[in-house]
């Protein structure tokens, strides 16, 4: 696997680049200092194909599956996903405003999505992840802890740790003592 690097216009390499609408600008673009980590999946549960790509561009069609009419109106984006093989595919540079946390708190601070990087990861709350995704995430956090290093070990969370009792992802399936060992240097 290609080692990750964050460039200096906020892009990921070589992640693809699937740029969304769905972002705004950070109120200090100099404050990226939380990594927040969530699970997604379209419809929920089935794995593959366009539908999680399609919603974070805005893109999702409705018709294409009677949950999507659910969340036809939501505008929603992350700065990555990484999918089931390991792909990672990049939608708001670093520097912009993701919107991935909605209403939430870390620390005492709300607002996450003013000052964190969101990754999704394409599965669920139950359903283990897989060795590739655990392989794309270090070397993703890797990067980013180079580039934005106020991200520490402690600053790594995950959506139902910031939004607790309204989000439950990355859910149990997600082994956090793998992920968080498995980091060099951070």
């Amino acid at each position: 696997m290609s080692s990750f690097l964050v460039s200096h216009d906020h892009w990921l390499s070589p992640a693809r680049r699937s740029p969304s609408p769905h972002f705004n600008t950070r109120p200090d673009v100099n404050d990226i200092s939380l990594l927040v980590i969530h699970n997604i999946s379209l419809p929920p549960g089935q794995f593959g194909g366009s539908y999680v790509e399609d919603f974070f561009l805005g893109n999702l069609t409705s018709t294409a599956h009677p949950f999507f009419d659910e969340i036809r109106d939501v505008q929603v984006s992350s700065h990555l996903f990484i999918r089931r093989d390991g792909e990672v595919v990049q939608f708001v540079p670093f520097n912009g405003r993701a919107w991935h946390a909605g209403q939430s708190c870390f620390c005492g601070r709300e607002n996450c999505n003013d000052f964190s990087i969101g990754i999704e990861l394409e599965g669920t709350d139950t359903l283990a992840y897989t060795n590739e995704q655990y392989r794309a995430l270090k070397g993703v956090t890797e990067a980013l802890v180079k580039r934005y290093p106020a991200i520490t070990p402690d600053r790594i969370t995950g959506h139902e740790h910031i939004a607790p009792g309204r989000k439950t992802d990355p859910g149990s399936a997600f082994d956090w003592t793998r992920y968080i060992q498995s980091l060099n240097n951070v």
